[in-house]
């Protein structure tokens, strides 16, 4: 919000406020504060030279903003201080306790320093219990995860090296890609344009061109290459089920899940959902057991009779009651 009156204070916390958007080249910086200038009808000389000024005050407050010639300004950490109540700083420490979990020490810290949370803020009443298979915080994954999110920051195509689960090395090329945390683990989700040289028998649907790979089996990440990402999202896959039993009251909760039919006579609700990635769909119904029943398409229904019929192999030999 831009203040009515000049003062060094409001200024302060204007570029303060610019900074937290994003980060600015110093001469739109300039321009910025030149506007704040105008509005609060402050004359100013040099502009520049004030901007300058007032970033070297900031720093001695302990923000640090980072810039150099050809680099533009950057607040990398606040001082702010933030007034929290019991019940949020209990939130925070719990989302500080979840990332140090999940092995993200260098984020859990930030959280814990901004707030200068303590044991006395740990909820009384929650208890986790959290082993995420990788060490995220490892300097090699660390660099890894960075050059990640730089290539998918940059949407250009860009090849990765990747250990598969037959501990095949292989090197392809990735379109539109993100980083998906599921299950306690992280994961790349990607299209792969030309998925049908590593599998010969991929179906014709594009869906089964998104692919996940798991962090700790990524070898290396290339350069960006010139051509951009040909896809704006990732295809998707209709699928429809049924939910039965105890589960006939399901409400969905995610945003691509619309209830098509309830019958609370014969207690059923039907459900379409648009999915990107059948594996992780296929994980989720099977946790429902005899609850659901997938309808739609055929194929996916007989991929999902096939695994419980060979679940259920697993126990022929065990006597029935």
């Amino acid at each position: 919000m831009m203040p009515s009156r000049y003062s060094s204070l409001a200024l302060s916390l204007y570029i303060l406020e610019r900074l937290t958007e994003q980060s600015w080249k110093r001469e739109d910086l300039i321009t910025l504060v030149a506007e704040f200038f105008e509005r609060t009808d402050k004359k100013i000389d040099d502009v520049g030279q004030k901007l300058s000024r007032t970033i070297a005050d900031l720093r001695d407050c302990g923000f640090a903003i980072d810039c150099a010639p050809h680099r533009p300004y950057t607040l990398v950490e606040s001082s702010f201080p933030i007034i929290l109540s019991a019940s949020q700083r209990q939130t925070l420490y719990l989302a500080a306790h979840f990332l140090t979990e999940m092995n993200f020490a260098t984020e859990a810290q930030q959280l814990v320093r901004l707030s200068h949370l303590g044991e006395t803020d740990s909820p009384p009443d929650i208890q986790v219990d959290f082993s995420p298979p990788t060490n995220y915080s490892a300097p090699q994954c660390r660099r890894l995860l960075e050059e990640l999110q730089d290539r998918c920051a940059q949407q250009y195509r860009f090849t990765l090296r990747y250990i598969d689960s037959q501990k095949q090395d292989l090197t392809m090329d990735l379109d539109r890609c993100e980083l998906r945390l599921h299950d306690g683990t992280l994961y790349l989700f990607a299209f792969v344009p030309d998925l049908e040289q590593y599998h010969r028998h991929l179906r014709p649907e594009l869906v089964y061109r998104n692919c996940l790979f798991r962090i700790d089996r990524i070898k290396s990440v290339g350069p960006p290459s010139a051509q951009a990402w040909v896809h704006s999202s990732f295809p998707t896959l209709t699928i429809r089920y049924r939910m039965t039993g105890p589960l006939a009251n399901y409400e969905p909760r995610r945003i691509h899940e619309q209830v098509i039919e309830r019958n609370l006579k014969q207690k059923y609700v039907e459900i379409e959902t648009k999915e990107d990635c059948p594996f992780w769909f296929r994980q989720r119904i099977l946790r429902y057991g005899s609850n659901a029943r997938v309808i739609d398409p055929p194929w996916i229904v007989k991929e999902i009779a096939t695994i419980l019929r060979k679940a259920a192999s697993n126990y022929d030999d065990i006597p029935g009651p």
